[in-house]
């Protein structure tokens, strides 16, 4: 893998008519007012957001903006606008440079919409919890209003809407495969994933002169190209069907003979070439075959088949899928194109992680560390949730099939420093309104990933799995939590800080590799509420999931309860469970509903299923094959629930003890001939009464735990973010638990 630029290493922007910029600004401007007292009469960039602006390394726009201040450059934001007209984003004028437009920190119709495509009621990047105050697909929209209002600006996209529907991807809200956003939004390029080196090397380019039509090499871009464009004359195009499927069998060399057979024209399949031309072989060391073979893969690009080839094919939609994840790893990865019309959209191979430094870097800068004043005493939900937490890490090895980490911000840990989160720590103390000693989570995409990576740097670089971690975890993976627990101690012991948290979901079976971790977590740092995450008991569902059988979490809840006792604390675990994920049958979920009652777990609210762009899961959805292993039209068939009456079913068999469910669970159990569950004994899982009376329902809301709310408050500590059960620790409880709505979709924190 090459050395990139640091980030940190380009000069900062000056020019004869832009005097050396003053300290950085209280809040980047969202208005002309605040642009004149800054002293500014135009923007380098406007970045255009559908989030509230929160100045804070977990919300994106403030995090690239600081970072494009630091290079000095003059940033702007437009947070939120009005996009029924294109006048709101005239608000800043024209840029100098170009417009950043991203729909915010998470997919517009994530944000907007539940699993069952119902417009969710609040919104929390935005003041007061406000819902409809973005469009549905916000990317392009804003796109599109920004080239009403300036018709010749640059216009730049990017953050996870962008980085999720780069490519033509299937769209769960209008059940079809849809285009890639760049055509869509008429862009003139799209950053995806982690975009620092791109952000900061196209800003540079773009301030030295180049035109935006001609930056085509920056590495986590993608562009329209005319169709069969390549960058150079030694470059070549494979198609992939080549990449994944065997082609005709080679005959193997003879070793002993010193030359090669080259035909002089091509042959058909039922004639041999006319004329053979003797070569001498070529003697090479192991080093110069990897380089040479690392050349020809760098100048080649995987032509996937194109839009209009997969929105109606099922086959070729999960080949490409499956094509385009094998393509993620920054070390190996190859250009891809896709056809889309007469046009190309091109996508260079994906960004290269950030060294230590510069994560330390682009988390240390100037943030104000509070909402845009604009916003007066309105509540942002989501600020409230994170502005005690510190990020200390990004990326997700686990690659679990259902979500969009790994597809934005990929598979390579990037760590910070503990002297930069040690500052973090210091600066919400002496920086945070309201901070009374407790931070609420210490951690990011999972809690316990940090500093975690291959054992050799040349193997993680030609890695091609899924995931390090299932369906075993790999032997190459270090698993030594020792720099955690090191940096967990020093935090704690800061003057000022009475208690650390972690609210990020533990992965349990990297956890138990590591006893003393456990115990050091369960001992300091667990405030009643841990959050992890089997999601099913059953081997089918899982294994379409790519998580770990119940064993490793059999083996955590036997660690945490033994620590917890020994602690002397009074501790629960909060599984997560999801219904109606690919690869679920009524009978996985009959069983799951089983063991959930078997633990005594009563579930209040629950996930369902829902497919995010690009996910593997929702290739599974879409086309019921299985883009884990090579895809054809006989390949294995992944059961699907797709109609609305299973999906509630399977909601329902997590919540087998409301009365509400009674009858749809009755009706599946006597379909499925297991009418010996009906009844009102140990081994019934609902009563055979068509209708429940009063007394009967408050008798089973009795059975349930308190809310995460009471449980919160007990404990001293923020609501749960996601649901799931309660595991009541040293002794289970009867009756757990209750859980806060979820999005399936794990976006983390950028």
């Amino acid at each position: 893998m090459e050395s990139p630029k640091n980030l940190f290493a380009y000069p900062v922007h000056r020019t004869a008519h832009r005097p050396a910029l003053g300290k950085p600004a209280p809040f980047l401007p969202m208005s002309r007012a605040e642009m004149d007292v800054l002293g500014w009469d135009t923007c380098d960039v406007i970045l255009v957001t559908g989030d509230a602006y929160i100045d804070h390394p977990s919300f994106g726009m403030a995090l690239i903006g600081r970072l494009l201040e630091a290079q000095g450059f003059r940033v702007g934001i437009i947070a939120q606008p009005d996009w029924l007209s294109a006048e709101a984003f005239r608000a800043l004028g024209k840029p100098n440079l170009y417009f950043g437009v991203t729909a915010g920190n998470m997919d517009s119709m994530v944000n907007r919409y539940t699993s069952d495509r119902k417009i969710r009621s609040d919104d929390a990047y935005t003041p007061n919890g406000e819902a409809n105050k973005r469009p549905d697909r916000a990317l392009v929209v804003y796109a599109q209003r920004v080239r009403e209002a300036y018709p010749d600006v640059n216009v730049v996209i990017g953050s996870i809407e962008a980085s999720l529907r780069r490519i033509a991807h299937y769209d769960y809200w209008s059940d079809k495969v849809r285009r890639s956003v760049l055509p869509d939004s008429k862009a003139d390029i799209l950053l995806f994933g982690n975009a620092e080196r791109a952000l900061v090397a196209l800003t540079h380019r773009l301030a030295a002169g180049e035109p935006i039509k001609e930056i085509r090499d920056l590495r986590g871009t993608a562009f329209m190209a005319a169709r069969g464009w390549l960058p150079a004359d030694d470059w070549t195009e494979s198609n992939s069907t080549r990449v994944d499927t065997p082609g005709r069998i080679e005959p193997h060399p003879d070793p002993y003979e010193m030359k090669t057979k080259e035909p002089t024209s091509c042959g058909t399949a039922n004639a041999e070439p006319t004329e053979v031309v003797a070569k001498p072989i070529l003697i090479l060391s192991r080093e110069e075959r990897q380089a040479a073979l690392k050349e020809i893969r760098g100048k080649t690009v995987i032509r996937l088949p194109s839009y209009e080839a997969i929105k109606d094919d099922a086959v070729l939609y999960a080949h490409a899928s499956r094509v385009f994840h094998l393509e993620s790893n920054p070390g190996n990865a190859r250009a891809m194109v896709q056809g889309h019309g007469e046009r190309d959209v091109w996508l260079n191979p994906p960004p290269l992680p950030l060294a230590m430094d510069e994560m330390d870097g682009v988390y240390d800068m100037n943030y104000a560390r509070a909402p845009h004043p604009s916003y007066g005493k309105a509540k942002i939900p989501a600020w409230d949730m994170i502005r005690f937490s510190v990020n200390i890490m990004r990326g997700c090895f686990g690659g679990c099939t259902f979500c969009s980490i790994t597809e934005h911000e990929g598979r390579i840990i990037q760590s910070r420093s503990e002297p930069s989160i040690l500052r973090e720590i210091e600066l919400i103390r002496d920086k945070t309104k309201g901070f009374t000693g407790t931070i609420s989570d210490m951690g990011g995409p999972t809690a316990n990933m940090y500093r975690l990576a291959c054992k050799e740097k040349s193997i993680e670089e030609s890695c091609r799995r899924l995931s390090c971690v299932y369906p075993t975890i790999c032997s190459n993976l270090g698993t030594d939590h020792s720099k955690l627990i090191q940096l967990y101690r020093k935090a704690r012991a800061i003057p000022g800080v009475k208690k650390i948290l972690i609210s990020s979901g533990v992965r349990y079976d990297l956890a138990v590799r590591s006893p003393e971790y456990v115990k050091e977590l369960v001992s300091h740092h667990v405030g009643g509420l841990l959050k992890i995450a089997p999601e099913h008991s059953e081997e089918g569902p899982l294994s379409k999931m790519m998580k770990p059988g119940m064993g490793a979490y059999d083996k955590f809840k036997e660690l945490f309860e033994k620590y917890s006792k020994e602690a002397g604390k009074e501790q629960y675990l909060i599984p997560y469970f999801i219904a109606a994920h690919p690869g679920t049958t009524d009978e996985d979920m009959l069983n799951l509903s089983l063991w959930l009652k078997k633990n005594n777990f009563r579930l209040d609210q629950v996930q369902t299923f829902m497919p995010t762009p690009m996910a593997l899961a929702t290739t599974m959805y879409h086309t019921r094959k299985n883009p884990l292993r090579k895809v054809t039209a006989d390949s294995e068939a992944v059961e699907t629930v797709r109609t609305g009456k299973i999906r509630k079913l399977h909601k329902a068999f997590l919540r087998y003890h409301d009365p509400d469910n009674w009858e749809i669970i009755r009706e599946a159990l006597q379909r499925m001939g297991r009418s010996d569950l009906i009844g009102s004994g140990e081994k019934h899982l609902v009563p055979r009464h068509s209708a429940p009376t009063a007394s009967l329902m408050a008798i089973e809301r009795r059975r349930e735990t308190p809310s995460p709310e009471k449980l919160a408050k007990k404990f001293g500590q923020n609501k749960p973010r996601a649901g799931g059960a309660v595991s009541r620790t040293p002794s289970a409880m009867a009756s757990p638990v209750r859980k806060g709505p979820g999005v399936v979709a794990r976006t983390g924190r950028k």
